[in-house]
């Protein structure tokens, strides 16, 4: 592996007006445009496969490989639609990137659009990230009027059209074909597949979803080549990515590195845990991820590193708990999450995640009833495997690997309240900050 750090997409996050176009050309921006439209889309494809771009967003599929899947002999238009609806808890990647280099996704928009012969492209942004969705359309605007959008793009013939859609605010769009059921104005639930987008997403057309970062993530593979993009990270898992660390570390932020850094590493990076305090646990790629434990932080953060683990790295938020902190508090958090997003389109998940909250309030507040801990586990048995999409999986993952590792934590809610086991205050990260403040 490479050096720990990566600045390619953060590079221009420090710079004056990042987010205005000529920022980003002084900084050499559009240069992996200028090579894709020299090349054939077939070429452009095949440079993204060969150099091996997982997505981004949580599965870590093959972008190019997703990309051939369209079927180039369909007579229906085909369109790209990039993922922005970032919503994961503890997740803050793509909103940063979009804010502060809004054209690196621009421009690997247009590069995706042309490699799979799409002429119209959506960016599909939650609805409450505001000033997001602003930065983008006015990039959008930019590009447009520098002969980037629109028509004979940079004289090549090409033509391409982008639209900023708002999405109304829920977790569930983050799924793609929910998302794909939104943006054409019905409610957000997801399809039954097949068919597949590839095959018919976007108004029963051959569609591309793909996360922000993948897409962000492809002008520098043209610019520099596949080689270049190969050299960093593991094995299997090449290139750089964003780990967005949250929660009792001393510098929480972003942070880009090849993949394959260790936890460990990246916790120095970021100063490590707040002073006084040890690891306790954490979730590797969101708290739709089965969490790890401070017997982990030397697993490679890759997607076969944690996958052997049995987890995965989802969506790369390393939410950081120290010792005060309740894991049934925790997890009864993140389920009455996924209860709330919980589209209803499935009994399992609609029905099961609402009964989870019930059982973790009552262990929580030291009223468990005797079996309630085994109780949690027949009903995350009952959702798994049983839904259209992985929101219910998301749920019961964060459940079943809690009890997993601290079951004698979730034993003891049957007496005792957990807010008399671990003081909440004490959890704070706001009071250390506050602290740090007056000192």
């Amino acid at each position: 592996m490479t050096d720990q750090l990566t600045p390619v997409l953060t590079r221009n996050w420090g710079t004056e007006r990042s987010w205005m176009i000529d920022s980003y050309l002084n900084q050499g921006g559009y240069a992996g445009l200028k090579r894709a439209l020299t090349l054939t889309p077939e070429a452009v494809m095949n440079e993204v496969k060969d150099a091996q771009l997982r997505g981004r967003g949580g599965a870590g599929f093959p972008t190019g490989l997703k990309w051939s899947f369209v079927p180039q002999d369909n007579p229906n238009p085909k369109y790209l639609v990039v993922n922005g609806d970032e919503s994961e808890p503890g997740t803050c990647k793509d909103i940063p990137l979009m804010m502060a280099s809004p054209h690196t996704l621009i421009e690997g928009v247009i590069i995706s659009a042309y490699a799979i012969k799409a002429h119209t492209a959506f960016i599909y942004i939650r609805g409450e990230v505001v000033h997001p969705i602003r930065r983008v359309r006015q990039a959008v605007t930019e590009a447009y009027a520098n002969g980037l959008l629109g028509t004979n793009i940079l004289g090549s013939g090409y033509d391409l059209d982008i639209i900023v859609h708002s999405g109304a605010g829920a977790y569930i769009c983050g799924e793609e074909t929910a998302l794909l059921n939104s943006l054409e104005g019905r409610r957000g639930q997801p399809r039954l597949r097949p068919p597949f987008p590839a095959v018919a997403g976007l108004y029963a057309s051959p569609t591309v979803i793909n996360n922000v970062e993948s897409i962000a993530s492809v002008p520098s593979i043209l610019a520099y080549g596949k080689d270049w993009f190969t050299a960093m990270g593991s094995e299997k898992s090449k290139g750089f990515t964003i780990y967005s660390l949250s929660g009792h570390v001393h510098h929480p932020g972003q942070y880009e590195a090849p993949l394959g850094i260790t936890m460990r590493d990246l916790l120095a990076l970021a100063g490590g845990i707040r002073p006084g305090h040890e690891l306790k646990f954490f979730t590797p790629g969101g708290s739709s991820t089965p969490i790890l434990t401070a017997d982990d932080l030397d697993v490679v953060l890759d997607y076969e590193g944690l996958a052997a683990k049995g987890t995965m790295l989802g969506t790369k938020a390393m939410q950081v708990f120290d010792e005060t902190v309740s894991v049934v508090r925790t997890t009864k958090r993140w389920v009455e999450f996924y209860k709330h997003e919980s589209c209803g389109k499935c009994t399992p998940c609609r029905e099961g995640t609402w009964w989870l909250v019930q059982i973790l309030d009552r262990l929580e507040k030291g009223q468990g009833h005797p079996g309630d801990v085994d109780a949690l586990l027949t009903v995350c048995s009952t959702i798994s495997g049983k839904s259209f999409c992985t929101l219910a999986e998301g749920a019961v993952a964060c459940v079943t690997s809690a009890v997993q590792h601290f079951r004698s934590e979730f034993e003891a809610g049957l007496t005792t309240p957990a807010w008399e086991l671990l003081p909440y205050g004490a959890s704070s990260a706001f009071a250390q900050a506050d602290s740090e403040v007056a000192a």
